[in-house]
């Protein structure tokens, strides 16, 4: 058991070296690509199953293909005069919305009359619950000088986090109307944070520009939305992120992962909140429809495009094709119910892979059935799978399951690997005791007779020839006589030794029976066996023999030795054949080779 123990220990730690190994190269990032997938199916999985239900409170006027239509047939072109923003703006507002918000980003254009522009900076300078978006990018100078922005729109952001800002630093942006610049504070940015394969599953909080940090739009929204609603107030313009890379609003702590956004917990897909088409508001406030329908009393209000004409669709774990307002709405959504994901530490990852690596190794190498032990195996981690989504339900933590998997498979093959080697060992362990002397260590009778009928078959197959050698210590009874037994073991082990050491590795050594052994020499002619015969005669007359006690002593040995095919057709003769040549050895006077009558 100590063994198994040990084995396994060996491969827990190859596996773990193969783990760092891998996420050291850009296989890493192949492997980080089908964890963010595996998020997208538990996503997918917690919306169909209804478990989280969006803010009823969020309602989105959408600018629809419907609405594109009746915009282009009533104004004759996009985008809508900024005057009917107005009058939308003032509809709403006689119903005591908590926020209207414009994922849409009001822009100098020649096309705008100056008057329509001008009644949207009263506008959103008159009602202070009024928000619009503007974006950051990287555009070159030499298409457009970076705008300074207005001092209030940035804000303080104190870091004691490892969270880093790098990749959400810009260094152009395209300037909103100068007016609403100047007039309101209520402009938030709108960039947004994309994995490698494309989709959006997190969003930045802050964004920096020219050394400065401004405000995503939802973050506005939303802390806006919060302190109409809560007691305790949050600074908009003021903000911590702690030293575990939380940022703290009041009792809200968010999690940012190390570029500054949060990972997003989706409500939904196309169409997770309330879409009103912004052409039936544009036709109540024109005097074409008599009868309002809806009700926006304290709800939090969003103007975005949904037409796909209007390109602004994005890929969600939930939606290939959501509109932006979408996301910013969950975007809300998850900081008024403090909904983020947090992914678990890389730590708790590997810590998580090594629990999953040995439990699943203990399994293999308990079970003895194969089938029995894969089944418990692919048990064990579909149970982690379906833990991990469950935690990701009721606790909003991302457990990761693609480096386990690999730990855990690592640990499968591992652990069957063990398992055979050590089976294979024990094999070999029973085979060397079935068919080896345990005094002598040389091969037994049993395994002689076996090997003799093989060498006899294959001489007849390739027309090859063997030779045989069966030697006998001399005086051997009268040695245990005088010396004791323990003494005569001792010339038995020190005699198989010396044979050992004067043959080739090719050659089998055996123990014949009593003091008897033999020695088969595979493709070896009578001539060439005859000398290793002499040989090992002289070597072993020469050799003292240490007893017990310190004692010394010499002994000798008679041999005979018989040729196939020559002496003999078959395994029988060529061993009666060397036996009776030994007989003459003994007859002849002992401590010789015995030489054929």
């Amino acid at each position: 058991m100590l063994k198994k123990i040990l084995y396994m220990i060996w491969f827990v730690l190859f596996c773990i070296a193969v783990f760092f190994s891998l996420k050291s190269t850009n296989f890493n990032a192949f492997i980080d690509m089908i964890e963010n997938r595996t998020f997208d199916l538990r996503q997918n999985i917690m919306i169909n199953a209804e478990s989280k239900k969006a803010d009823d409170d969020i309602v989105i006027i959408a600018i629809d293909e419907a609405t594109y239509e009746y915009i282009l047939d009533h104004y004759g072109e996009w985008p809508l005069p900024r005057d009917v923003y107005v009058k939308l703006i003032e509809y709403l507002e006689t119903q005591n919305p908590k926020i209207i918000a414009f994922d849409l980003m009001f822009v100098k254009s020649l096309k705008s009359p100056t008057n329509a522009d001008e009644a949207l900076i009263n506008a959103m300078k008159k009602y202070k619950n009024v928000y619009t978006a503007m974006n950051l990018d990287n555009q070159d100078e030499d298409l457009r000088t970076p705008p300074k922005l207005p001092e209030k729109l940035a804000v303080n952001v104190k870091n004691y986090s490892d969270v880093n800002f790098e990749d959400l630093t810009f260094t152009n942006c395209r300037s909103i109307l100068e007016g609403i610049l100047n007039s309101t504070e209520n402009v938030g940015m709108i960039n947004v944070s994309r994995a490698d394969d494309g989709i959006l599953r997190k969003m930045p909080l802050f964004v920096k520009y020219q050394d400065k940090y401004y405000s995503q739009l939802g973050l506005k929204v939303a802390i806006d939305a919060i302190n109409s609603s809560e007691h305790n107030k949050i600074d908009p313009h003021n903000f911590v992120i702690d030293g575990n890379s939380n940022l703290l609003l009041g009792e809200r702590k968010i999690y940012l992962d190390k570029d500054g956004s949060a990972i997003l917990n989706w409500y939904g897909n196309d169409k997770t909140y309330e879409h009103i088409p912004m052409y039936k508001l544009i036709k109540i406030i024109n005097g074409e429809s008599q009868k309002s329908e809806y009700n926006f009393k304290n709800k939090i209000i969003y103007f975005g495009t949904t037409a796909s004409a209007l390109f602004d669709i994005k890929t969600t774990p939930t939606g290939r094709t959501v509109p932006g307002v979408e996301v910013q709405a969950n975007f809300v959504n998850n900081i008024l119910d403090n909904n983020f994901i947090i992914k678990a530490d890389k730590a708790i990852t590997i810590l998580t892979g090594i629990l999953l690596a040995l439990l699943i190794g203990f399994c293999v190498m308990r079970i003895n059935s194969a089938f029995t032990a894969s089944f418990a195996s692919i048990s064990i981690y579909l149970l982690y799978i379906i833990t991990s989504y469950y935690i990701m339900k009721y606790f909003n933590i991302w457990l990761e399951v693609i480096y386990p998997l690999i730990l855990s498979t690592l640990a499968f093959v591992s652990a069957f690997i063990v398992k055979y080697i050590i089976k294979s060992r024990d094999f070999e362990q029973q085979y060397r005791l079935a068919t080896t002397d345990g005094l002598t260590d040389l091969y037994n009778h049993r395994y002689f007779q076996e090997q003799m009928k093989m060498s006899v078959e294959n001489c007849k197959r390739y027309e090859t020839e063997f030779s045989l050698i069966i030697l006998d210590i001399d005086f051997f009874k009268k040695f245990n006589d005088t010396f004791g037994h323990q003494a005569g073991d001792a010339v038995l082990r020190q005699v198989a030794h010396t044979l050992k050491k004067n043959v080739r590795a090719t050659d089998i050594v055996c123990r014949y029976g009593g003091e008897e052994m033999s020695i088969i020499l595979p493709n070896t002619g009578k001539e060439e066996a005859l000398t290793t015969a002499q040989k090992i005669c002289d070597r072993v007359a020469n050799n003292k023999i240490k007893l017990n006690n310190d004692k010394e002593s010499q002994v000798t040995i008679s041999l005979g030795v018989a040729t196939f095919p020559y002496d003999g057709q078959n395994a029988s003769a060529i061993i009666d054949c060397a036996d009776k040549r030994l007989y003459n050895a003994k007859h002849n006077g002992r401590n010789q080779v015995g030489k054929a009558e």
